[in-house]
């Protein structure tokens, strides 16, 4: 039977001694006393780092693993065609390094190798990656799988090295599993050293929790047994395979192998950061300052657990601080398309970039905002005399420009019972042409205020359309008399792209909106509205 809200909570009692009398928070029930903080179950050697001064002024080398190790983490494993037709979306986006495949574990991964030996699909810049463990029948099959290839190729060995993967799944001590390792460099070497165009991958497994010494000396004998150079380079690539610390730890750890690596120059050292934690975008990043020169993951992010780094989102970040981030995601919706397609898994609403609710407000302050900005926008644009896509960006919250990612403004701002004026003025002024007066904005808000907080629902421009016309326009044109105007009228006009003009009055009894092909005929309205709203 689960547990009940009052067994959940903690009773109040006095605040414990030395805690602020504005933090009130308790020791919970969680168990949190059984597990281990990433210092006491790893050694961190680094005590002088350097990556926080550095800054990132260039993508690294993108590859991207859906199709290997994105595929295995899904309930349905991806068939053929939608394997070919992921595939051939990574392609277009400008990848040019991606990770194909187990050929030694699936049928369907070793006949896609096998498809990309066969036909052109595969452009020849485009390095294609296959995944095997260090174990010599599987190598073989590995390598038989990629005979005939015409691209370059990257045989990416892996075994597992933490201390508990070493105690629980392999049973082997460290010189145990030292050698293991050596013996599948040695067969990886025999069977495909020379083969053209091949390069060689290590991946020490669970990197982040394996001792540093040991890490580092299992990296070394590989890199000498392959007879690393700047000509041929081995990829030393160190995941986060459960991520396990905050991000700082990581970036850590990898300055710590960027500095002490030997034959540095003919290592080409790589991350594959895992989001255990929630913060795999941020490992990435950081690991970046600290030396790494390549980074695997997957395009949104998909995964075992909680999913592999996000790729979409650390383009995404350089393009939004001025660095290009060399793949192309200017058509983010067919790419969210493609990809939801292929995996079986919708993209969140919320995803940072590509999510249907990211550059959508629908808070009042934030709309007001956004309309002043992408207003002030296109003034800057005109200013400078170039088009809007091509002028510097800076509009309050949104990061990047909608266009950039093939986007358009339609849906930047949608209206609930949190929306203001400016979100309901901007929706009326980009699909109908009404560019409200500014006192019609604040009284027409009420009008939508009260209609959404009876509905609790979204309202959409049609419907913002049809509240405007039954609330002002119906009841001016229904009859009535204009009445003379006072001494404290109030009176606001706005012409519309079809040269009709919109007149709001304000006078002694009432107030009213009127639309007609002049100013005084829309105001002469407005006066009849004003009369019949005093008498309704």
């Amino acid at each position: 039977m689960p547990p009940t809200f009052s067994a959940l909570s903690t009773p109040d009692g006095p605040i414990p001694a030395g805690q602020p009398a504005w933090n009130r928070q308790r020791p919970s029930r969680m168990p949190s006393h059984r597990y281990r903080d990433v210092y006491t179950r790893v050694e961190v050697p680094l005590a002088e780092r350097e990556w926080p001064a550095r800054r990132i002024t260039e993508a690294p080398l993108w590859v991207p693993v859906d199709l290997r190790d994105g595929n295995q983490a899904l309930p349905e494993p991806m068939n053929p065609e939608r394997k070919r037709r992921f595939f051939e979306l990574l392609v277009a986006m400008g990848y040019k390094e991606i990770e194909v495949g187990y050929p030694s574990a699936s049928k369907t991964d070793h006949d896609f190798v096998r498809l990309l030996a066969e036909t052109g699909l595969a452009p020849a810049d485009v390095t294609i990656v296959v995944f095997t463990p260090a174990r010599r029948d599987l190598i073989e099959r590995t390598v038989a799988s990629v005979r005939g290839l015409a691209n370059p190729v990257v045989i990416h060995l892996y075994t597992a090295t933490a201390p508990v993967w070493r105690d629980v799944v392999l049973g082997r001590d460290r010189a145990e599993l030292g050698g293991l390792i050596d013996a599948g460099a040695r067969d990886v070497l025999e069977l495909a050293g020379d083969v053209a165009g091949v390069r060689f991958e290590f991946s020490p497994e669970v990197f982040n929790l394996t001792e540093p010494d040991f890490v580092l000396e299992v990296c070394d004998r590989v890199t000498t047994r392959w007879d690393a150079t700047p000509e041929r380079p081995v990829v030393l690539n160190l995941p986060a395979t459960v991520e396990v610390a905050t991000p700082n730890v990581y970036a850590d750890q990898i300055e710590y192998m960027h500095r002490h690596l030997a034959r540095r120059d003919s290592v080409i050292l790589s991350v594959h950061p895992h989001n255990d934690r929630g913060t795999g975008v941020a490992c990435a990043e950081l690991a970046v300052l600290a030396g790494a020169q390549r980074v695997e993951g997957c395009v949104f992010g998909n995964g075992e657990r909680t999913g592999n780094v996000d790729l979409a989102t650390l383009a995404l970040n350089l393009h939004a601080q001025g660095v290009d981030p060399k793949i192309d995601f200017s058509a983010i919706d067919e790419i969210r398309r493609v990809v939801e397609h292929c995996t079986g898994l919708p993209v969140p609403a919320r995803h940072p970039y590509v999510g249907d609710l990211v550059h959508t407000a629908f808070s009042g302050t934030h709309q007001d905002a956004i309309k002043k900005g992408i207003a002030a926008h296109a003034a800057r644009a005109a200013a400078l005399g170039v088009a809007p896509e091509r002028a510097p960006w800076e509009v309050p919250y949104l990061p990047v420009d909608p266009a950039d990612l093939g986007r358009t403004y339609d849906e930047v701002i949608r209206v609930n019972s949190q929306s203001g004026k400016g979100g309901i003025a901007y929706l009326l002024q980009t699909r109908y042409g009404l560019d409200l007066p500014r006192r019609l904005q604040i009284e027409f808000a009420r009008a939508v205020q009260r209609a959404t907080d009876d509905s609790g629902t979204e309202i959409e421009a049609k419907e913002l359309y049809e509240l405007f016309t039954a609330e002002y326009l119906e009841p001016g044109r229904s009859g009535g008399e204009p009445v003379a105007p006072g001494a404290d009228l109030n009176r606001e006009t706005a012409v519309l792209p079809d040269g009709t003009t919109v007149a709001y009055v304000e006078t002694r009894t009432g107030w009213g909106v009127g639309i007609a092909a002049s100013a005084e005929e829309a105001t002469a309205q407005a006066l009849a509205s004003a009369a019949v709203r005093a008498r309704s």
